[in-house]
């Protein structure tokens, strides 16, 4: 799978591509990173892509010019390509949004700077709108960033054991429940003695009820949702 990058600061993205899960699932030709910088399209001889806000207000904007062309060049070598804007206005992305969109050959992330992207370019090119969390922050290549990852774990073979995707937070509208590693004892806190017993059956029914306990607790928005689907 390719993935794409339309961003000013390349130095703030390929390093996370340098090391760990992503640069194996690199090297072994499972995903294909590529950037590309709307500078190289600008036509401004200081290789301006920000402008004033009309109509007043504070900070620029990225300009529609030079942030067209880089999609329209994208778009041209693979017409393929789903474009994904980052944008506090996007639906929140979760779970599910990662697996469907690894089943996608190219995705092309564009990541906004300054007070953001002309909405002309959002309403022309995106395919999709999405958002981390109710916060801002000063790009969006952190968050293309998050959502390559979630996507990437998607594709199979970028993990070591597919089986891992199967007990993550989220799948089952739950969080994970607790997992324990040695000692067995930890400042006086105790491994669940069950979990030493072998029987992955009863493990299983425990797991399941402490992660209902667990979502109870840090995530009761779900819990209602898994109570109410199961009713």
């Amino acid at each position: 799978m390719k993935f794409s990058f339309i961003t000013l600061f390349e130095t703030l993205v390929k390093p996370y591509f340098d090391d760990s899960i992503l640069k194996r699932a690199f090297e072994n030709g499972l995903i294909d990173i590529n950037f590309i910088n709307p500078r190289d399209f600008s036509k401004n001889k200081y290789k301006k892509v920000d402008d004033y806000i009309i109509g007043g207000g504070a900070g620029l904007l990225m300009s529609v010019e030079p942030l067209s062309e880089a999609i329209k060049y994208i778009a041209n070598q693979d017409k393929d390509t789903h474009f994904v804007f980052i944008s506090p206005a996007g639906k929140r992305f979760k779970q599910k949004d990662a697996k469907r969109l690894a089943k996608f050959n190219h995705i092309a992330f564009i990541c906004g700077r300054y007070e953001g992207i002309d909405e002309r370019v959002v309403e022309n090119y995106a395919n999709e709108v999405f958002c981390i969390g109710d916060f801002i922050l000063t790009g969006g290549e952190l968050p293309a960033l998050c959502i390559c990852d979630a996507i990437s774990r998607n594709i199979k073979g970028v993990l070591g054991n597919d089986k891992s995707l199967e007990i993550e937070s989220f799948e089952c509208g739950m969080l994970e429940a607790p997992a324990f590693t040695k000692p067995n004892i930890f400042r006086n806190s105790f491994v669940i003695s069950e979990f030493l017993k072998g029987n992955h059956a009863k493990i299983s029914v425990l797991k399941n009820e402490m992660a209902k306990l667990k979502t109870r607790y840090f995530r009761p928005d779900l819990y209602i949702l898994k109570e109410k689907y199961e009713k």
